[in-house]
């Protein structure tokens, strides 16, 4: 029995906590805020609760694969997981809406067709097929195993674009831009990628075109809603640790990696206590060179870590509303700026555009006080707390009003059913989970603009890494995933190569 600690409570540091128990390992948890869950937060106020993390669920097998590996409760007997139907309506800059069904190719088709034009759903079903070709090339290196060594040759870029001719040169799209104007051709159909890809912290004008495996992942594996919002996922993952025997300490902030002999020895805690371990699995990798002073964690072969403050954050407003939701309302609701596809281009640059808004509106009476309100959640993503001033009450209401605005073309009425509204900007983000600005992390994606993240184990013996900042990046089932690979990589050695 190896003794292992783990710095932070987040969803991928959780998911490898509960594996390493269930191993036979003695597992304590170090978190230096007061809770669990990292990004995956509740608000609550005046019987109202707000989802200020993920509100949707995609590849829930993730963590289904945790809870049978962990114990004999499946996940479905803790948490009640709803496919949300249909997945996601979409408000266009033109007014312009559509519908689109869960997990249904044929039904998404047929709803296109219907409200963009004929041939608008055939083209959109056509990418979707090579967007299900890029998957297949990149699921196990990028999801599933460790990752390689020559991780090199995952920036070659897996997404079969269509040959496009333009003068005397005939050329492939390389971005989902291109995509959305070589082979989409429809500022809706594009708006609908990007809508994605902002989805995740991705800019769209400079995302490679593999990024269209994130609407793939939507289409193929459905999107899914925890009962009492998603933040129930994250309570039955830190249960399922607890009754793994594993430990966990809060408010108790890690501010040095102990070494001993050449590989980790423990951890010192901010009160100068002193924690022995076999092995210890980490933090962001960009923080956690802060706790190893003098030492490279990553080698020139290695992937480097990026500069969290050089990804996105998000803005989330929180609206307590009077009035009871209407019985044909939609869960989600993307209601799109006027350029989705340079807006955050644009915010760098100074000229705060008008944003794309996702407006969450789930029916779960645990979310509100009583059937005569709602509870609804606005999320935008946007530059980071260093590239942009969140700091400034003037900036975030001019921001939030910009919001309500949009979501006021999905929501009608909207502002004047406010009764009130809390706000988390980056700000909030770095002081809840200690990202760099508030940042937070993409999902790895190949190709030559791509972003690949570090790998989970690291130079220094003993030492790993797990949760959004580190293979396989950010979004709630990547979490997930770190934390298996971590746990791999820990009970088999580095001959671990990812489940089969």
């Amino acid at each position: 029995m190896a003794r292992i600690a783990v710095i932070g409570a987040g969803m991928g540091a959780m998911a490898a906590a509960a594996r390493l128990a269930v191993a036979g390992h003695r597992v304590a948890v170090y978190e230096r805020t007061e809770t669990y869950g990292g990004a995956v937060r509740r608000f609550e106020r005046d019987g109202f609760a707000f989802d200020t993390g993920p509100g949707l669920l995609t590849l829930p097998a993730v963590y289904r694969d945790l809870f049978v590996k962990t114990g004999k409760e499946p996940l479905e007997s803790l948490v009640e997981l709803v496919q949300v139907d249909p997945s996601s309506r979409h408000v266009f800059t033109d007014g312009t809406e559509v519908s689109l069904p869960n997990a249904s190719r044929a039904g998404v088709v047929a709803a296109l067709d219907e409200a963009l034009g004929a041939g608008a759903g055939a083209r959109w079903g056509d990418f979707l097929i090579r967007a299900r070709d890029a998957w297949d090339r990149t699921r196990r290196p990028l999801l599933e195993e460790p990752l390689w060594p020559n991780w090199q040759v995952l920036m070659r870029e897996p997404y079969p674009a269509v040959p496009h001719k333009r003068l005397l040169r005939t050329r492939r799209a390389c971005t989902l831009q291109e995509i959305g104007g070589w082979e989409l051709r429809d500022p809706r159909l594009a708006a609908l990628l990007y809508g994605h890809a902002l989805a995740y912290g991705v800019d769209p004008g400079t995302a490679p075109a593999s990024a269209a495996v994130l609407p793939y992942m939507e289409h193929a594996f459905g999107t899914w809603y925890a009962r009492g919002g998603i933040r129930e996922l994250a309570r039955a993952v830190y249960e399922r640790c607890v009754r793994r025997k594993v430990e966990f300490h809060f408010g108790a902030e890690v501010t040095g990696v102990l070494e001993k002999d050449g590989r980790t020895a423990g951890l010192e805690l901010s009160d100068g206590t002193v924690v022995e371990a076999d092995t210890v699995v980490g933090t962001g990798p960009w923080r956690l060179r802060g706790l190893v002073p003098g030492r490279e964690l990553y080698g020139a072969k290695d992937v480097p870590p990026d500069a969290e403050d050089l990804h996105y954050g998000r803005v989330v407003v929180c609206l307590a509303l009077r009035g009871p939701r209407e019985p044909d309302a939609v869960h989600r609701t993307v209601v799109y700026g006027p350029e989705p596809e340079n807006e955050l281009a644009l915010f760098v640059d100074g000229e705060v555009p008008d944003p794309t808004v996702r407006v969450d509106r789930p029916d779960d009476p645990a979310l509100r006080p009583d059937a005569g309100h709602e509870s609804v959640v606005l999320t935008a993503t946007v530059p980071c707390g260093l590239r942009h001033d969140w700091t400034r009450p003037t900036v975030v209401e001019s921001f939030t009003d910009r919001m309500v605005a949009a979501a006021e073309r999905a929501v009608p009425g909207l502002r004047e059913r406010i009764l009130w509204r809390e706000v988390r900007t980056p700000v909030h983000t770095e002081r809840e989970t200690g990202a760099t600005g508030g940042a937070v992390p993409p999902p790895s994606l190949a190709g030559g603009e791509g972003t690949l993240h570090p790998s989970n184990n690291t130079a220094l013996p003993g030492l790993f890494t797990a949760g959004g900042w580190s293979h396989p990046g950010g979004g709630l089932a990547h979490a997930g995933m770190s934390g298996a690979l971590v746990a791999g990589l820990i009970v088999e050695g580095p001959e671990f190569r990812g489940s089969q």
